[in-house]
């Protein structure tokens, strides 16, 4: 279905689950890019995956 992720219960997606998933692919970008450029950051990471399980948490929970 368009505009919808995968693995979403029902098919649409509501607008703060797509924010949130914008905002986890925009920080995998921004902490690889720091990566690259100054070399890797522990805490950076970690805050991305928590970042993506919250995100993760959204989806699943969707009603």
């Amino acid at each position: 279905m368009p505009g919808s992720l995968p693995g979403s219960p029902s098919g649409s997606t509501s607008g703060a689950t797509k924010a949130m998933g914008a905002m986890t692919v925009g920080g995998l970008v921004l902490v690889t890019a720091y990566t690259v450029a100054l070399g890797s950051n522990g805490w950076l990471w970690f805050g991305w995956v928590v970042l993506g399980l919250l995100t993760l948490a959204m989806i699943v929970t969707q009603p």
